[in-house]
């Protein structure tokens, strides 16, 4: 007997010009924008993020440090570890002035994400902002949003079965092992990095920020090979790598994965868009530091210059306004938002492994 791979949840089509002169999505939206501006959760937190940045830098420096110390000691690993901590949350920080929640000047929170983000973290600003500008005007939105794009990771069900080859049977078990993929989601972030400033299309300050890139590359690196004997260097640059695209990469995993995708066609007005298809995490201060605030999703996406420091407040904002207006808020714990993220891969997987039992892939039986 085959199962049939279960379709993303669909999601609500919401007319955005109702014709029988109740409010539009649009007042709806203001009005929960006018709560979050008279309560105060837009004003810029900057001093906030300069602590965050200082305390940052200090660890930096203090791993610097430890590193000097040890020599070559197989302990430097360690200190391997604690670097790829703290370029993810330099990475953070860079997301954060790039939706221009830190200063209140533009071109501070530009420069600020440019050129630190670019050092601290080995990012790419203009790809990043490329990419994410795209995902947060259409999250979940087939053919609009980068994010569930076809890669190696398929987030729907057509694109599973049309994979071939080794790719065909990884897509297969992909909720499992999309975890352990993200050791390596480090080296891919560097490598989308580079190849955006040697790329032939218009990359807006390609040379200075390009040249930043660099110039961090060169002192890290030579600083690695100078210092330490060339195999332990090269554990040093893997163990560090791992554990940033881990970080980053559980960070940002449960916030869409397994939540309502929008097919091309769909009409789903601004508010819905954004809250049925992000999911928040629940947790502490301690989960709102280590995931940069992305744990508030929902209010991360409806308030996108909203200072990190807000974002609690908000929340209890929106989930009242969301039950006011019978639209879904999806909240959930931090370990079941993992299996939940499991689930749903290896559910459009399933895909892959039996095509003949999914009614969208009937192109593909043969005849």
């Amino acid at each position: 007997m085959t199962r049939t791979p279960a379709r993303p949840v669909p999601t609500p089509v919401v007319r955005t010009r109702p014709r029988d002169g109740t409010p539009t999505s649009t007042s709806t939206y203001s009005a929960l924008l006018q709560q979050v501006k008279a309560a105060g959760l837009l004003r810029r937190r900057t001093g906030y993020y300069w602590t965050v940045f200082a305390v940052l830098v200090v660890v930096l420096v203090g791993a610097g440090g430890a590193f000097a110390l040890l020599g070559a000691s197989w302990f430097q690993l360690v200190v391997a570890g604690v670097l790829g901590v703290v370029f993810t949350q330099f990475a953070f920080l860079s997301h954060e002035a790039a939706h221009r929640q830190v200063f209140a000047s533009h071109v501070w929170n530009d420069r600020a994400a440019r050129y630190g983000g670019t050092f601290f973290a080995g990012v790419s600003y203009a790809w990043w902002m490329h990419k994410h500008t795209r995902h947060h005007g259409n999250p979940n939105t087939v053919g609009k949003d980068p994010d569930i794009s076809f890669d190696a990771i398929s987030f729907r069900p057509e694109d599973a079965v049309a994979k071939r080859g080794v790719m065909r049977g990884l897509v297969r078990i992909q909720g499992y092992v999309f975890f352990p993929m993200l050791l390596l989601e480090g080296a891919n972030l560097h490598w989308q990095s580079m190849r955006t400033y040697c790329s032939r299309t218009a990359v807006k300050g390609r040379w200075s920020e390009g040249g930043v890139f660099l110039a961090r590359f060169v002192l890290y690196i030579g600083a690695l090979f100078w210092f330490l004997p060339v195999g332990m260097a090269f554990a040093f640059l893997g163990v560090q790598l791992a554990v940033f695209g881990f970080s980053m990469g559980i960070a940002f995993a449960p916030n869409h994965k397994g939540m309502p995708i929008i097919e091309p066609g769909q009409r789903v007005d601004f508010f819905s868009r954004q809250v049925l298809t992000s999911r928040n995490i629940r947790g502490g201060r301690w989960l709102e530091y280590g995931m940069g605030g992305l744990n508030y999703q929902v209010e991360h996406h409806l308030f996108p210059n909203m200072a990190r420091p807000n974002l609690r407040a908000a929340r209890v904002l929106v989930r009242r306004f969301c039950a006011e207006h019978d639209v879904p808020y999806t909240e959930t714990g931090l370990i079941r938002s993992y299996v939940i993220v499991v689930q749903y891969l290896n559910r459009v997987g399933s895909a892959a492994r039996d095509p003949f039992a999914c009614p969208m892939v009937e192109q593909y039986r043969t005849r």
